[in-house]
């Protein structure tokens, strides 16, 4: 069992559970945070990732990631790196388990279209919505709404990008269910969720863009980071043919930017003086990053994708059709609430501004394969031809 570092989030000095649970916090050899990765494992809402879009939305290939497995392979770098950093690895799995459990179907365009209905409503926020999904939506228990979820857990989702300067509706409403401290830093263990998810999809998206072809290996050798991993892979195999190598270069990117981030932490963290979490709450700053050097090279990578991958005309067009199924569908169950299943009818409000986030709310807990045999059913086969 690894040692927990004074400053990594203990389960012991949690700030508990919004609601009290009958039989104390055991149900076998689980401490608190341990039961908030279960809980998300076993949720719906986890589950529903599986046919949710990570960079294609509704890809042919079996090969290519969703939600889910990016979220899965977030977790192996959170996971592996917190336990090398004396963090608590499970806290930061179950983070980087959660951290899209909020995303719509078809991904950012569906989060795009969602934002534009709701924008004299109170607009749409994935990292939001994940909150509202998990503490008001998803309600498996027979004595409260939602899973139950620890402080630390809420409080990674809600602030693993930095603190919430200007919260919007949806993190206005949990906040007051359950304060979160919005303006304070998170956790170290929600610091690394975040900076994980940037290893993985910076990564992965390149092992898909190039298995589908919107990617070419002279075009990522002009990207500084790239080339320098490329150069030492066929430093170590000179005679292995390129395209047998692709993956290799996937992997020792994620090696490169995993141990940059190790070692650039760690200096922080012994810079900071930081003795406990609460200590990192108050710092003001993040402590999990990579160094200056290769945050740069990182932000370069991003933009060449950008460039190359997310805005390749045919992921726009994807993005395109995305939007108007999303926007078809909301105008829909708007006009004629009917169409909703039975148990999102019987409960839709008649006022406004919560009958248009309730119908939010469904959509947003869609597939794209389910928006799309929704789209379908009321519009045709042809609407969107």
């Amino acid at each position: 069992m690894t040692t927990l570092a004074p400053y990594a989030s203990h389960p012991d000095r949690s700030r508990g559970r919004l609601h009290p649970e009958p039989g104390g916090e055991m149900r076998g050899p689980r401490d608190m945070f341990q039961r908030d990765r279960d809980r998300i494992i076993h949720s719906i809402a986890f589950r529903r990732l599986r046919h949710k879009t990570q960079v294609f939305v509704s890809p042919d290939g079996d090969h290519f990631r969703v939600r889910l497995t990016h979220s899965l392979e977030v977790a192996q770098i959170g996971r592996t790196t917190a336990r090398t950093l004396g963090l608590n690895e499970d806290l930061t799995e179950a983070l980087c388990l959660a951290h899209d459990i909020g995303h719509p179907p078809f991904g950012h365009a569906g989060e795009d279209a969602l934002e534009a209905l709701l924008d004299d409503h109170g607009g749409f926020d994935h990292n939001a919505h994940t909150l509202r999904t998990l503490m008001l939506l998803e309600s498996p228990y027979p004595l409260f709404r939602g899973l139950n979820l620890s402080w630390e857990m809420l409080e990674g989702l809600a602030k693993h990008n930095g603190p919430v300067d200007h919260p919007g509706w949806a993190m206005q409403e949990v906040d007051a269910l359950f304060p979160l401290d919005l303006t304070s830093h998170a956790s170290l263990e929600a610091q690394l969720a975040a900076i994980a998810d940037d290893i993985a999809y910076d990564n992965h998206d390149i092992d898909d863009g190039l298995r589908a072809g919107l990617l070419s290996l002279d075009d990522l050798l002009t990207v500084p980071l790239v080339r320098r991993c490329w150069e030492g892979v066929r430093a170590r195999y000179p005679d292995i043919p390129s395209d047998r190598l692709l993956r290799e270069l996937v992997r020792e990117q994620i090696g490169v930017m995993a141990n940059d981030l190790i070692a650039a932490t760690r200096a922080n963290i012994a810079a900071s003086g930081v003795e406990t979490a609460d200590d990192v709450r108050i710092l003001g700053r993040t402590l999990v990053c990579f160094s200056p050097e290769l945050a740069a090279q990182e932000r370069e990578l991003k933009r060449f994708m950008y460039a190359s991958l997310y805005h390749h005309p045919s992921q726009l067009a994807a993005a395109n059709r995305a939007r108007v199924i999303v926007t078809d569908l909301f105008r829909a169950y708007q006009s004629n609430p009917r169409l909703l299943p039975e148990e999102w009818r019987n409960f839709c409000p008649a006022a406004e501004p919560q009958r248009s986030r309730h119908i939010a709310d469904f959509i947003a807990g869609m597939t794209d394969r389910y928006a799309e045999k929704c789209h379908s059913d009321i519009f045709g086969e042809l609407a969107l031809s």
